[in-house]
């Protein structure tokens, strides 16, 4: 039994160590730490280095979703979406305080921790975060790749939560719009 168990966690450190200098990142760009974000891609931070600077633009290539900036509701269900299409095994990293908590936005339209919509692996602070607290934040979550289990089969168990009706769905809320809307003179139903 003991060959068997050098064998497996000998697998698991050579799994582990692959992950974790092959990120395939998604950004999630919605506001102003999107700036900040551009920096750390740049030659000066050379976030290359930790194996996480070519970005992907499809999900399902890739396995590290960076939510930088502020999400509000409106946008949620797109950020679930999209969590939900990335392949196992799959991080997600906060970056910027309006994404931690929501910042100092506290109202209706803004969601108020992104914990909310998907789970969050790393929580990057800042308003905007220094691109030296970001490569500290990947280095984090690098040593949480490294000691995860490296099984083939082994995902999430998270139950993700439900997500609020967007105010924009509501029925009334529709029609007002429909009601009040300018039309153009000749559309149909114009005045």
């Amino acid at each position: 039994m003991g060959v068997l168990n050098a064998f497996t966690s000998k697998t698991d450190a050579l799994i582990g160590w692959g992950r974790k200098y092959s990120l395939f990142n998604y950004p999630f760009v919605t506001a102003c730490c999107g700036m900040e974000f551009m920096a750390l891609a740049g030659a000066h931070y050379d976030l290359d280095r930790f194996g996480a600077a070519f970005p992907r633009f499809t999900p399902r290539q890739s396995d590290l979703l960076m939510v930088v900036g502020t999400v509000s509701h409106k946008i949620a269900p797109v950020l679930r979406r999209i969590y939900e299409q990335m392949t196992e095994p799959k991080w997600v990293v906060a970056f910027g305080v309006c994404t931690c908590t929501g910042g100092f936005y506290d109202n209706y339209a803004t969601v108020q921790g992104i914990d909310t919509i998907v789970p969050v692996d790393v929580y990057i602070p800042g308003c905007p975060p220094r691109p030296e607290m970001v490569l500290d934040g990947i280095m984090k979550l690098q040593e949480k790749i490294q000691q995860e289990k490296a099984g083939l089969l082994v995902r999430r168990t998270e139950v993700l939560p439900e997500l609020p009706v967007p105010y924009t769905n509501r029925p009334d809320f529709a029609r007002a719009i429909a009601e009040n809307a300018p039309r153009r003179p000749g559309a149909e139903g114009g005045r």
